[in-house]
């Protein structure tokens, strides 16, 4: 039939929500009834689909391999359908599925577009390749089997991560990292954030401060921070933008000619080691004041100019050690060290502000 196509399936008895099948089919069948929907923004800044990229060496090297005679793909490609799927049970766990596609297709890949796309290209007449699906109820249902799937395979974390704020019901390791996606995302895409097109992520990659590194920094204020602080849930959205968009609009005025123009190669400010040690002087300064003022933040930056080396010179340590400025590394050890240095120069200047403020 014209706009349908039909498959005998196996169904397996898994969530009482979620129907999933397995059926065979060829490339062309796939590609004709789901989509493979690259992640991108709207011009509003609003996220869709999911997928990664095309890797052009790996398809060309799976369609080198199917051109071998004993050519087999039995790992099966997952695709989710949002409606335009009729179940008819056959019996013995048969079923045969109907596709409809005369308003547009309703399947999308989840998991195999590198395959699907090589076995298109080669144009193996007949070949057919094992299709899981799962039939979704939403959009969200679809997104959530995309991270589940993914999360343990060698995709971006970028990408997994930038998809997380827009699923609910995920396991709670990724409950934290959700959150500073979400807030990361935000700052990245609010047009009042003195971090707006900034931030490098997967739908943005000409940022120049890298995603993780913003919301490690987040991660450690929810942790044990200000924003653990903030316990409102209702607003500490709200709040975290107020406390990163201030204090990193006052690191951009303090340290201009280390911030506007420069890449993670040409200022350490920018770099990721640079971004979450920041983030620890931000917590020391709002542990004092209770402020998000950018004013105050900005404060209470001044006296670290005479001690940084974001793009020339050299780091002199506590400890007694000297390191040329574009040696410290994002390194959970050098972003340690360059913590501390960076915290106890903001503790004593705040010191002698108040011992000068006694006098």
């Amino acid at each position: 039939m014209s706009g349908h196509y039909e498959f005998v399936a196996v169904g397996a008895k898994q969530s009482r929500s979620i129907k999933v099948f397995t059926f065979a089919a060829t490339a062309e069948q796939v590609l004709a009834t789901c989509e493979i929907s690259r992640v991108g923004r709207t011009a509003q800044g609003e996220l869709f689909g999911f997928q990664r990229p095309q890797i052009a060496g790996h398809i060309q090297e799976i369609r080198d391999y199917l051109s071998s005679a004993a050519a087999v793909l039995p790992n099966a490609i997952v695709v989710g359908f949002l409606g335009g799927v009729r179940v008819k049970p056959q019996g013995g766990g048969v079923f045969r599925l109907t596709v409809s596609t005369t308003s547009g297709k309703p399947g999308f890949v989840v998991d195999g577009q590198q395959r699907l796309t090589a076995l298109s290209q080669a144009e193996l007449k007949g070949f057919q390749v094992f299709v899981s699906c799962v039939l979704c109820d939403s959009e969200e249902e679809l997104r959530r089997q995309f991270i589940l799937i993914n999360n343990t395979r060698p995709l971006p974390k970028s990408l997994i991560y930038e998809l997380l704020p827009e699923v609910d019901a995920l396991p709670k390791r990724l409950t934290s990292r959700a959150f500073a996606a979400g807030l990361t995302e935000r700052l990245n895409y609010t047009p009042k954030s003195t971090l707006v097109g900034l931030i490098h992520m997967h739908t943005n990659p000409d940022g120049v401060i890298k995603d993780t590194s913003l919301q490690k920094v987040i991660m450690n204020s929810a942790d044990s921070g200000a924003l653990r602080e903030h316990t409102n849930a209702s607003t500490r959205e709200d709040f975290g933008f107020e406390l990163l968009n201030n204090f990193y609009g006052a690191v951009a005025d303090t340290f201009s000619e280390a911030w506007s123009g420069h890449t993670p190669k040409t200022s350490r400010l920018v770099h990721g080691a640079g971004v979450v040690a920041m983030g620890y002087v931000m917590e020391t300064l709002f542990s004092r004041s209770g402020t998000t003022s950018r004013r105050r933040f900005a404060k209470g930056l001044e006296p670290l100019r005479r001690h940084v080396a974001w793009t020339s010179g050299r780091w002199s340590f506590p400890d007694g050690s000297v390191l040329p400025w574009n040696e410290v590394e994002n390194t959970p050890r050098q972003i340690q060290r360059l913590s501390l240095y960076l915290v106890s120069v903001a503790k004593r200047s705040e010191s002698s502000v108040r011992k000068s403020g006694r006098r």
